[in-house]
């Protein structure tokens, strides 16, 4: 026997070998009587080599949910499992309405839940002070598969019954865990314990004691696993290593093997040995809990041939990975940078019933895409995998897999992205189109800029204003205000002006701000007239400041009647200031005329000019402006109030004004 073990452990089994077009469908049919009347060597032999040619001709039979599986402990992993906290309410509901085992079947199938051992445990411990609910749900479990319960599962329902009083069940269970090879966890003992001392259990207390005392902790499944374990990994395979298993008379369970393996998880070919050889030696028929842990302790890079083997002959028996074996390989391949073989698992898991979520398609598209190179072929894959079951691609996905390229360096590959999502239906929203805009034209990359407008337009959606804008803000942000401009341009051609009042203060902002602001006003001026483009009250206002700066006086009053022939309220305070420290009385008085409509502007104006001219020492000035103001400011009581208020130096004639 132990010939023949080095013999299947010797072999490699080629993933090509293995894994055909539909090799991940569900498989219907075995041959367990033809399989079990061959030596075990001839077994293993028949599963490697009649599995491609089986799987071909056996249809998916498990389109639905299953009612059973279970979910591991597992090693930390890269990917979030799947959780549904709301099953814990509807298994506990359905055990309360229902009395009968069908009732209640049905209802959880109408809902969806899958009985995993994670939630069975979750569900005793939420129904801990309703015994008889408890009670139901457990042995429900343990009429539809006794092994879905673990140590674990019988002691918390030890546990229960113990602490609500119900001593003779306490040890009716007691007695038939030992028959399963499960021992009273210390935990357990203690809860309990304490329930009798309160009620004055005395015998039975000293019961629990003697139990405890004859080592039932120490003969329980996970002891004996420990024990198994050590007998494997110390000594080289053999007829020694096998009597010395059966000496221990263990009763072998799933939950056993599971342990077992779960200990040589550094020893994969010892695992493997002792995995064919519990089932072949007839010790125990392996079912998903076993599988799932064999296919732990195999997905690694020096076992992957005998991983995708196990796992394949696992669905061809009946049996799903469940998502905690999913989530511990598929952390394992891609710390080793084993992306291929990652995907190959994800497609693996999304043709059976524990899918993995979406988070995990966004998780593997992030990890190809910051690569060292960048494999699009990857990338489309596991798009083609997500999408091929019903699934669409959403904006959260796309802008995860934006971020990490610019983590790495990558933004200009997003045209890439855009283009393989998009042959499965996927076109960006407003939102992400602006980001794209501006990530591309900021970091100077013009080419990609007009390859993605073209995308865009391609697909349907031409790109709104505020993309168009960040287009705009991103050549303006890199310094390009040729480009800027430009585009400006071809977004007016493109869209026309009802909406481009928030690109062209963009673009007057950044002509501004490299003190510029008359090849802005000229910008602005020629969409103004030749487009009938109206910005905004804010940008007339920047471009007003900028222009009394640079002194460009007459250019800024021309502004003023832009404004006004817009219907916006005229920005006059930076002219007050302006005219006062360098202008004339004849520049107060065009200003005044830029301000007419109808009639000269109201005398309030007028008295802030000439407070202005006081405030900055300029009396001529203001003496200038007012013998040019129209008679009736020059003639305003208020007026000649102002002047006669102010007191000139002492070389200077007061001079009376003539009316």
């Amino acid at each position: 026997m132990r010939h023949s073990w080095r013999v299947l452990l010797s072999r490699k089994y080629p993933l090509s070998s293995l894994k055909i077009s539909n090799h991940f469908q569900v498989l219907q049919q075995h041959s367990p009587s033809l399989l079990r009347s061959l030596s075990p060597s001839l077994h293993t032999l028949a599963l490697q080599n009649s599995h491609s040619s089986e799987t071909l001709q056996k249809p998916n039979i498990y389109n639905k949910t299953p009612l059973f599986a279970r979910n591991f402990s597992s090693e930390a992993s890269l990917v979030e499992p799947t959780k549904d906290p709301d099953h814990v309410l509807l298994v506990g509901d359905a055990f309360t309405k229902f009395d009968e085992f069908d009732d209640i079947s049905k209802e959880l199938e109408l809902n969806s839940v899958v009985i995993s051992h994670d939630l069975v445990l979750k569900v005793l411990k939420s129904l801990e002070s309703k015994p008889e609910v408890a009670k139901r749900f457990f042995y429900w479990v343990l009429e539809k598969d006794s092994g879905r319960l673990s140590s674990k599962s019988y002691n918390w329902m030890l546990g229960i019954l113990g602490v609500n009083g119900l001593v003779v069940e306490f040890w009716d269970l007691v007695d038939k865990m030992k028959i399963k090879g499960h021992g009273v966890s210390g935990v357990t003992r203690d809860r309990v314990q304490e329930k009798f001392e309160k009620e004055g259990l005395n015998d039975d207390l000293e019961k629990l004691k003697g139990v405890f005392a004859r080592g039932s902790v120490d003969n329980s499944v996970e002891k004996i696993g420990l024990r198994v374990s050590r007998i494997v990994r110390n000594k080289v395979w053999g007829e020694d290593v096998e009597g010395e298993i059966k000496h221990l008379c263990a009763e072998f369970s799933s939950d056993l093997v599971k342990i077992v393996l779960e200990h040589l998880v550094m020893e994969p070919v010892k695992a493997l040995i002792f995995f064919r050889w519990v089932e072949d030696s007839e010790l125990c028929k392996h079912d998903g809990r076993s599988y799932n842990a064999m296919a732990r302790v195999l997905g690694r890079e020096d076992c992957i041939d005998r991983f995708w083997k196990v796992i394949d002959e696992m669905r061809s028996n009946g049996f799903e990975m469940e998502t905690g074996t999913f989530d511990t390989v598929l952390a394992r391949f891609m710390s080793r940078k084993m992306i291929k073989e990652a995907i190959d698992l994800y497609e693996f898991a999304m043709t059976g019933a524990n899918k993995p979520s979406a988070k995990c398609c966004t998780y593997l598209l992030r990890k190809i895409v910051v690569g060292k190179q960048l494999d699009m072929g990857l990338f489309s894959r596991v798009v083609e995998i997500f999408t091929g079951h019903g699934n669409v691609l959403t904006d959260a996905m796309l802008d995860a897999v934006l971020k990490a390229l610019t983590n790495v360096g990558k933004f200009g590959e997003c045209n890439k992205v855009l283009r393989e999502m998009k042959v499965a239906g996927f076109v960006a929203s407003g939102n992400l189109q602006r980001k794209i805009a501006f990530g591309l034209t900021s970091a100077g990359k013009n080419d990609e800029a007009n390859e993605f407008v073209n995308h865009m337009e391609s697909s349907g959606r031409d790109l709104s204003y505020k993309a168009w804008a960040s287009l705009i803000e991103g050549h303006c942000v890199s310094g390009d205000l040729e480009k800027a401009s430009d585009c400006f341009k071809i977004m007016v051609e493109k869209k026309g002006v009802s909406g481009a009042g928030y690109a062209i203060e963009l673009l007057v902002n950044a002509y501004c701000r490299k003190n510029r602001a008359m090849d802005a006003c000229n910008l602005l001026c020629d969409y103004v007239c030749q487009n009938h483009l109206c910005p905004w009250q804010t940008t007339y206002k920047v471009l007003i400041s900028k222009l009394l700066v640079q002194g460009a006086f007459k250019d800024a009053l021309n502004l003023l009647g832009l404004m006004q022939s817009h219907g916006i309220p005229p920005h006059i305070d930076p002219f007050f200031e302006f005219i006062s420290k360098s202008g004339t009385g004849d520049d107060a008085i065009a200003f005044m005329d830029a301000m007419t409509t109808k009639k000269f502007p109201s005398i309030s104006v007028a008295l802030r000019m000439f407070k202005a001219f006081f405030k900055a020492n300029r009396h001529g000035e203001a003496q200038d402006f007012l013998s040019k103001c129209p008679i009736y400011i020059r003639n305003r009581a208020d007026v000649l109030n102002l002047f006669c208020s102010k007191k000139f130096s002492n070389d200077t004639t007061a001079t009376d004004v003539s009316v």
